[in-house]
Order: C-alpha cells, then structure tokens, then sequence
C-alpha cells in the first residue's frame, strides 16, 4: 500500500471519520493488473478517493458501491463481470462511531452513558445545571456540557444544518418543558434515533400541544421513540438505561424488537386515517390536535 493512501486511511480513523479501504482481490483479462491496488474512500461522493484501484472505465461505478458499502456500516465484497474481465473487490469499511447525545444528566444517564461507551458509542451529556454535568459524575463520556438546554444543542451541531443518522438523540431532562424544548430543537434533524422520556398519557398530551399551538404536523412526530425504550418492565434507573440502550442498538442493527413507542405511533396513524377518511366523505375537518 502507497505511503499515501496509508495516511489518509490512519488519518480518518484517528478522526472518527467514515471510511473504506478498497482493495482489488482477484481480476482476469486485461484487468489482471489490478490485483492487490488499493483506494481509500469516504462516503461523500463530492471527497476525491486516494490511491487508485487501476480498473479504467469501470473504477468510478466501484467506488461508488463503495461508497454504499460505507453508508451500510458493513464489509462488502463485490463482484463484477467486465467485458475485460471478471473482478472480485473487497471493501473494508471503518464506521463512524454512533454520536449519542443525552439530554438530561440525572439518575438515568448516569448509567446509559456507562452503557453506550461500553458499546462503543461516542457520548455526549448535557445539562444546565452545573453540578451535575460534571466529569466526576460521567468518567466514561466523552464531552460532558453544562449550559442551556437548546442552546447547548445547537451549538453541538458545530456548524453543521442538522445532526445526521449516526446521531443518538436521548431527552431525559428534569422536567418535560426542557424535554420539549430539546424536542423543537431537533424534531426535523435528519436522526438515527430520537427518544424522549414520559408516559403514554403524557407523551400524546405533548404531541397534541404542539400540533396545535407550535402549527406542527402531525407527521412530524412519528419518528419520535416515545415512550423510550423497549418494555422490560425497567423500575430502576440502570434498567431504564438498558431498555433505552436496547432500542438504540435495535435501531443501529435493523432489529425487530418493538419499542414502548409503537402503540402511540399505531394510535396516532389510525386516528389520523380516520380523519382523512371522514373528510374524503364530506365530514367535519378536525383540529390538529384531534387529528394526532
């Protein structure tokens, strides 16, 4: 491997960057010669790859499977049957660890900030109070930020329009008005995951509110995993933060272990359904609160 693309590979990793190594395992024909180059790619497709995997034509249509590849999180082998050639490609993918972001710094993200560093997740906690983010009280985490709650997000998006699908978003504050504060914040943020705390009775009070009084659709909340967490019959703290850290990874891993969540969301699309349907046959358009 060049000097080059060796660097550049080391260099993403040591940033936390997404990339992949592209390595040509097996060619025939006149493509024979490009066994065992290599390329390094990240997958924004407007970032020039390093190095060069020798396949002519055809090296702009492999790199961006690669690219793929990356967006998938997974090592991929590819295969191609060229006019020139037959050609076998390995991608090995360096994924970008996934950002969890938790809202809140009481008893229960002490033990899901423990959790997620354990499964290899960056981790964020915020808090406007002082003596609770703190980094005696979160050792494993990797940015503890005291400050306002929206504020502190927005500032977390470093200049960036939007947190993006390798982001974690957990609200568990004090009380639910900062929980929504956070919510508005970041409820159009293009997330992996997006959690907040509360009953079923409350969670559909919020959603109805800001339907209401924010002119918010009500589509908008469908992606929100609230109530959080997978029903493990969690009373404690710890168990709550395994419950939550449960439906992240089902997330990150396409599981099929259904979150607290999916009633409220079934409800909510039902009712809105049967409003739909009610207007299609010339019946009362209801509020959007009632519409939820």
């Amino acid at each position: 491997m060049q000097s080059q693309t060796l660097e550049a590979l080391i260099g993403s990793i040591e940033n936390r960057e997404a990339v992949g190594l592209v390595t040509v395992t097996a060619a025939s024909g006149a493509l024979a010669r490009s066994v065992g180059c290599h390329a390094v790619v990240w997958p924004q497709a407007e970032r020039d790859a390093v190095g060069e995997i020798n396949l002519g034509a055809h090296s702009c249509a492999v790199l961006a499977d690669a690219r793929r590849a990356i967006a998938q999180r997974g090592h991929k082998r590819l295969e191609y049957a060229f006019e020139e050639g037959d050609v076998s490609v390995f991608v090995e993918v360096q994924a970008r660890p996934p950002h969890l972001i938790i809202a809140g710094a009481g008893h229960i993200a002490i033990p899901l900030a423990s959790i997620a560093k354990t499964c290899d997740f960056a981790v964020t906690v915020l808090d406007d109070r002082p003596q609770f983010a703190h980094r005696a009280r979160f050792p494993t985490a990797d940015e503890v930020v005291a400050g306002p709650f929206r504020p502190t997000l927005a500032g977390l998006r470093q200049g960036r329009p939007s947190f993006d699908s390798d982001t974690y978003l957990v609200l568990v504050t004090r009380g639910h008005q900062h929980d929504i504060d956070c919510l508005l914040e970041v409820l159009h943020d293009p997330v992996a995951y997006l959690g907040m705390i509360g009953s079923q009775r409350r969670i559909r009070a919020v959603f109805e509110l800001l339907e209401s009084e924010q002119d918010i659709a009500a589509s908008s909340f469908d992606h929100v995993r609230a109530p959080i967490g997978v029903d493990i019959g969690a009373i404690t703290p710890a168990e709550i933060a395994v419950c939550i850290m449960a439906e992240m990874i089902c997330v990150m891993r396409d599981g099929t272990l259904p979150g607290m969540s999916e009633q409220i969301q079934q409800e909510r699309l039902k009712r809105r359904a049967r409003v739909a349907e009610s207007a299609g046959h010339g019946g009362r358009r209801q509020p959007a609160a009632e519409a939820g």
